[in-house]
């Protein structure tokens, strides 16, 4: 059982439940911020195996951070919630060795949708804007809290 307190407890205990099991964001090196309710900010530095043919950081990179960013968000409810589609525009190019930091704000819930944007930048640059969408399952992510 997972004893919480208030909102921003019950986000962080859904983060860490999540993080426990998630090897892809872990695998690709990325470090999860903070999380509260609706939100939640992911970092990332491009490494050797992220630059692409024309010496810059493959986008797909780009979006994992930003979809991984995008799943911490929506699922601080402690309702399994996943993707159901998103976009994503890349304003500029990151380089090896940069530090990447995302940051994901829930923008509206419905019912069991929702939509969440999510910033991606190097230092003060904004380097890529995306927009998801989310469907709740209905089921929680923690089994019991008190």
């Amino acid at each position: 059982m997972v004893t919480v307190t208030d909102s921003r407890e019950l986000a962080r205990a859904c983060a860490d439940a999540m993080w426990s099991t998630d090897q892809a964001s872990k695998g690709l090196g990325m470090a999860l911020e903070s999380v509260e309710p609706g939100r939640a900010v992911l970092s990332m530095t491009v490494r050797d195996v992220m630059v692409n043919g024309h010496g810059i950081c493959h986008g797909g990179f780009i979006a994992t951070l930003a979809d991984s960013t995008f799943a911490f968000s929506c699922n601080t409810h402690n309702v399994v919630t996943v993707a159901s589609g998103f976009e994503i525009d890349f304003l500029e190019s990151a380089h090896l060795g940069d530090e990447l930091r995302a940051e994901g704000r829930e923008v509206v819930l419905r019912g069991r949708s929702g939509i969440y944007d999510v910033t991606v930048r190097r230092g003060e640059t904004v380097i890529a804007v995306f927009r998801g969408r989310s469907r709740s399952l209905g089921r929680p992510i923690l089994e019991e809290t008190s």
